[in-house]
């Protein structure tokens, strides 16, 4: 894996740019700031930019297990959280039924 010979970087480089594009945006600082309280972190992203760069540029090791220990951490992140509800397996027994009235409605 290190030696470079048909590794790709997991994503192209012009989505590392769309993302880091993204996370410095006005909208995406809003809604960040809103739902976290605090300001995004872009900075991941621009390196993921620069290391991807540099591995399209000069097929450098540091670069290639920069993006690969990035990518391994992103998708831990992603599964450390736990789904709030646990799917079902099958729809419940009265699905069809009408739903009954408000008792205010009465």
């Amino acid at each position: 894996m290190a030696d470079g010979g048909g590794w790709r970087p997991p994503r192209p480089c012009e989505a590392y740019r769309a993302e880091w594009k993204l996370c410095r945006s006005a909208g995406h600082f809003l809604h960040h700031y809103y739902v976290h309280g605090e300001r995004p972190t872009c900075e991941q992203w621009r390196r993921d930019l620069m290391s991807c760069r540099d591995w399209e540029e000069r097929r450098s090791a540091d670069a290639q297990r920069s993006l690969c220990e990035s990518e391994r951490a992103r998708v831990q992140a992603a599964q450390k959280h736990a789904l709030v509800w646990t799917p079902r397996q099958s729809p419940p027994t009265d699905w069809h039924l009408p739903l009954l009235q408000e008792e205010k409605d009465e």
